[in-house]
């Protein structure tokens, strides 16, 4: 069982990097926090006291809403191959995923709920990443918890990319949640689907505020796509990433960095960051917060979205719908489906 780390004192703890805005009294101001803290792999329980312990220094910091990373809760499998090449699986990248399946929580279910009790104990709301289990399917999903500690419900990851389509499932829209709360209306997408330009569009229609980005691509590039996807939705964009050194993962003996583990020392950086919140109008807040494990902070003043929208509104007023158009299906989709009929 591994160890969960002790943060220091808050006063001259870990690293932050945060904004404070004046902001228009008139308008709501929202303080709002990005973890940027490795997983535990393999260790689930460990992983959710550590979870527990960041919401506790967050809120100590007067953190109203907290976003954690991508497969926070469970893990992000980085360097992991499970075996796979075209027409073959070993049996120790199917020992792997047994092990990674172990790892991943039901929704509902017992982490979840230690998760909300969580949210309710410090007073915020929650958005966090985790590898959900459903039966034998794992997925990347997003759940959501208000501050009186309740389950609001979950976001699943539509479109895993590269090798993850063959651990990860895909979701549907049926978990596109936008949730209307007293903080604003706040959604989430994973990782490269923040890249489906269709999928930001329905976000956009629900009237998403506080569009929260956990993320494992921690390449500088990153910092653009939520730039624009700020300009574009007018809403604020706070992104999450976990910062992670190879002593984060299990040994050699038992996970193997693909490619690069004969280069890598405990402490080299496999995952650098990048956590950042960005304003409608396309200011950089706070971070992004690159190479250690820390905070984001920011004040998120509300009134900055309707000047946004005047500039552009790109499904309201500057909106074409006699010329574009988007459909999208929003019931459960099944494998197999049993129609009942009269005997």
């Amino acid at each position: 069982m591994a160890s969960v780390p002790t943060l220091p004192p808050a006063n001259d703890g870990p690293s932050f990097a945060e904004v404070n805005l004046n902001g228009d009294s008139s308008a709501p101001i929202v303080r709002a926090a990005v973890i940027q803290y490795s997983s535990i792999f393999f260790d689930t329980p460990a992983t959710l006291d550590k979870a527990e312990m960041l919401l506790f220094h967050a809120a100590r910091h007067g953190a109203q809403l907290v976003v954690f990373p991508e497969a926070f809760i469970g893990g992000y499998p980085r360097g992991s191959t499970f075996g796979i090449s075209i027409g073959n699986q070993t049996n120790k990248g199917k020992e792997d995923f047994r092990k990674y399946n172990a790892s991943a929580i039901d929704v509902p279910g017992p982490e979840v709920d230690r998760l909300a009790a969580a949210a309710g104990k410090y007073k915020v709301y929650v958005v966090i990443g985790v590898i959900e289990r459903d039966g034998h399917i794992l997925y990347s999903t997003v759940l959501f918890f208000n501050s009186q500690g309740c389950y609001l419900g979950k976001h699943r990851k539509i479109m895993p990319t590269g090798l993850e389509r063959v651990i990860w499932g895909s979701g549907d829209g049926s978990t596109i949640p936008v949730y209307d709360t007293p903080l604003g209306k706040i959604g989430a997408a994973i990782c490269w689907e923040n890249r489906m330009p269709l999928l930001r569009t329905a976000m956009f229609a629900k009237g998403i505020e506080i569009y929260c980005a956990p993320t494992a691509d921690d390449r500088n590039v990153w910092l653009a796509s939520m730039t624009h996807i700020a300009l574009e939705g007018g809403c604020f964009v706070l992104s999450a990433h976990q910062c992670c050194r190879r002593k984060d993962y299990p040994p050699a003996s038992e996970y193997v960095f693909s490619g690069t583990e004969e280069d890598l020392t405990p402490d080299s950086i496999v995952c650098d960051g990048g956590s950042v919140i960005i304003s409608p109008s396309g200011d950089v807040l706070a971070g992004p917060l690159n190479g250690m494990e820390g905070f984001v902070f920011a004040n998120l003043d509300l009134g900055e979205i309707a000047r946004a929208k005047f500039d552009f509104d790109v499904v309201g007023r500057d909106a074409r719908p006699e010329v574009l158009s988007l459909i999208v299906r929003d019931q459960p989709v099944s494998a197999v489906s049993f129609t009942s009929r009269p005997s």
